[in-house]
């Protein structure tokens, strides 16, 4: 899990506007961070099934913000798709 500190960091980087923790960039960045860190701990510990369930769940939900964003602008879209290097 990632530590308060290294959260609230992240919120401060993707916030529209100050004291901004719900919008769907920064729900997003914060579930990335997440599915990376998570990801690594999957790296080392290859049977660890309840870990790989949240992982998947993360995944899932993330990909509903960003059809969400997709669908209501996509310049934001693609600006954070870009920024956080998703994909390829």
């Amino acid at each position: 899990m990632l530590t308060k500190t290294e959260k609230q960091q992240i919120m401060k980087d993707y916030a529209r506007f100050e004291g901004d923790t719900g919008s769907v960039e920064v729900q997003v960045a914060v579930l990335t961070a997440q599915i990376n860190h998570l990801t690594e701990h999957l790296k080392e510990h290859k049977h660890d099934y309840h870990s790989q369930r949240g992982l998947m769940k993360m995944i899932g939900k993330r990909r509903s913000f960003l059809a969400y964003l997709r669908d209501k602008d996509i310049n934001r879209y693609r600006e954070l798709i870009q920024r956080l290097g998703l994909r390829k």
